[in-house]
């Protein structure tokens, strides 16, 4: 009984900011305040109605899919080699690929400034793109990685044993047991290309400005409840992602498992 106390608390302190937000983004102000005083709907129609956020969906969108293809391209392959194979300088091989996730995003974005300015890529999709690129594909690495070394690989034995080829093994028996890794690290990878802020920040412009961006220059000269209307909208997103994928995949019994 105390246990189940105590994780109700845990839970209500966890979502207690995002609680908030819900309940604010109803209220009929012209200002954030909490508790509301009024109830209306008008904030989301708010979003909705604003041609800045309507372009920085636009822009996010494109630029976090594009990103998780290239990411799923890139960090595959890699997983693979890291776990199946073995050969001179694995270990290096492995900190390159993780190694952005050691260096703060404001020096990545500052560098990444000075790298595409001359050519010039910033302002750009492709800019945007190879920017998030570097922040994602380590994700990508990590969870195919965890699940390729929880398969067994006997099985790939027995079916190449068995007469079947390279591509062969990896299309029937390879990929399928990293299927749940490859999923989660592609989730992973959209979600964090379509909330990052502080690396878009560098990189991205008047042409190219993502919803982060967007928002955070919304936020320097007004405050009002379309704000967490947002925020709802976006957090909402996400569940139903990850409810999908529980329900089509049934991806945390693969992991489980």
């Amino acid at each position: 009984m105390l246990r189940a106390v105590l994780l109700t608390l845990l839970y209500l302190f966890l979502l207690a900011p995002i609680i908030v937000v819900f309940v604010e983004s109803f209220d009929d102000s012209t200002y954030l305040r909490f508790p509301p005083e009024g109830f209306t709907l008008d904030a989301y129609r708010q979003v909705f109605a604003n041609a800045d956020f309507r372009s920085g969906i636009q822009v996010s969108a494109v630029t976090a899919a594009v990103t998780t293809l290239l990411a799923l391209v890139t960090g595959v392959p890699a997983a693979l080699a890291l776990t199946r194979l073995r050969f001179r300088g694995r270990d290096a091989v492995e900190s390159a690929f993780l190694s952005p996730l050691l260096v703060p995003h404001i020096v990545l974005g500052l560098a990444l400034l000075v790298l595409f300015a001359p050519i010039p890529l910033t302002d750009t999709y492709w800019g945007l793109i190879l920017a998030h690129l570097g922040v994602t594909v380590p994700y990508v690495v990590r969870t195919v990685s965890a699940a390729l070394a929880g398969a067994d690989p006997r099985a790939e034995e027995a079916a190449r044993t068995l007469g079947a080829g390279r591509f062969t093994v990896l299309r029937r028996v390879t990929l399928p047991a990293a299927l749940p890794g490859l999923v989660s690290g592609a989730i992973i990878a959209f979600l964090l290309s379509f909330d990052e802020t502080v690396i878009s920040l560098f990189v991205s412009g008047q042409s190219t400005r993502p919803l982060p961006v967007a928002v955070l220059q919304y936020v320097e000269y007004r405050s009002d409840p379309s704000i967490a209307a947002l925020s709802v909208c976006l957090v909402l997103l996400s569940v139903a992602a990850v409810v999908v994928v529980e329900r089509s995949l049934g991806l945390r019994r693969s992991l489980r498992s």
